[in-house]
């Protein structure tokens, strides 16, 4: 149920992506390809001329993405404060790449790095605004969580198994028992309400800054319709203090929420630690910070 690891991506360079387009939008041929970086774990993301990017699944698990996002983005771009990709094209496979990808307008920006924003507190108000709209927009037909977008939006149980071999891995850097309490809380908080839509990865990197400020969000591929508890973790792994504060006032949601949102940062803070998944270069804080934070927070408000 977790991402692939680097063995089983698929080599994807320049090259293959201009043969790519070079046969299904010849239009296009002559624009020039740019790998992006950081290019992103689940998909690899090229830039095609000034205003366009490449975005191709790195491996089988995520080959479902480009059609899931070239479906409901134009749906959801409305609703949303912020721009979000907008598909241009859908591409078939091809030059032995297996599978679909897509074509999408160029967003600026650059990822959600401390030292990006100018101003936490405001930044955690605009992202809370987003996900608030997000969860307002009218689900019928949507994507349920499962499998193909390792259950974001689903049942946190899923991941019962996992985290507790995480926790005999990575004990040695957290507190066994809190965590155990932190995360047999999340498993009881479960969801009863209607689902929203959810993004499945809210996170630093897939929040674009432009002049200190939020200016577009990326990455739809984990997007579905279920349990909103899953986009909440930014709490802890970019937000302090008053920011952190802020983030959770402004998303007024139910206690059960928060302690599944906790058992959710939990969970990817074990694994990374345990080494079960990958890590995203730069994270602006340590996954056993994180663990600890949520520790704390778990007691400040059981």
């Amino acid at each position: 149920m977790s991402p692939p690891g680097t063995a089983d991506r698929l080599p994807v360079d320049t090259g293959l992506v201009r043969r790519l387009v070079a046969a299904r939008f010849p239009q296009w041929a002559e624009l020039p390809v740019v790998p992006l970086e950081p290019g992103g774990w689940d998909n690899f993301s090229f830039r095609l001329g000034k205003d366009m990017s490449v975005r191709l699944p790195g491996a089988a698990p995520y080959a479902s993405q480009p059609a899931k996002e070239f479906e409901w983005l134009p749906r959801l771009a409305p609703h949303l404060p912020r721009p979000i990709p907008t598909p241009l094209a859908l591409g078939e496979p091809g030059s032995g790449y297996p599978f679909r990808w897509t074509v999408c307008r160029w967003l600026p920006g650059q990822p959600a790095t401390p030292d990006r924003i100018a101003g936490a507190v405001q930044f955690a108000r605009d992202a809370a605004a987003f996900l608030v709209a997000l969860q307002s927009i009218d689900t019928t037909g949507g994507p349920a969580a499962g499998p193909a977008n390792f259950f974001r939006g689903g049942d946190l149980p899923v991941y019962d198994a996992q985290t507790r071999q995480a926790l005999a891995v990575a004990g040695h850097r957290v507190d066994v028992a809190a965590a155990l309490e932190v995360w047999e809380t999340a498993l009881a908080a479960r969801w009863t309400g209607p689902p929203v839509w959810v993004h499945g990865d809210f996170a630093w990197g897939n929040l674009l800054v432009e002049n200190g400020a939020l200016c577009a969000v990326i990455d739809f591929g984990n997007s579905a319709v279920g349990d909103p508890a899953c986009d909440l973790t930014l709490a802890w792994t970019l937000f302090a203090g008053e920011a952190r504060e802020t983030f959770c006032a402004a998303l007024s949601v139910d206690p059960g929420t928060w302690a599944r949102a906790r058992g959710w940062a939990l969970w990817k803070a074990l694994i990374v630690m345990a080494d079960l998944s990958n890590a995203n270069p730069g994270d602006p804080v340590q996954p056993a910070d994180i663990a600890a934070t949520v520790i704390a927070d778990h007691r400040r408000f059981a």
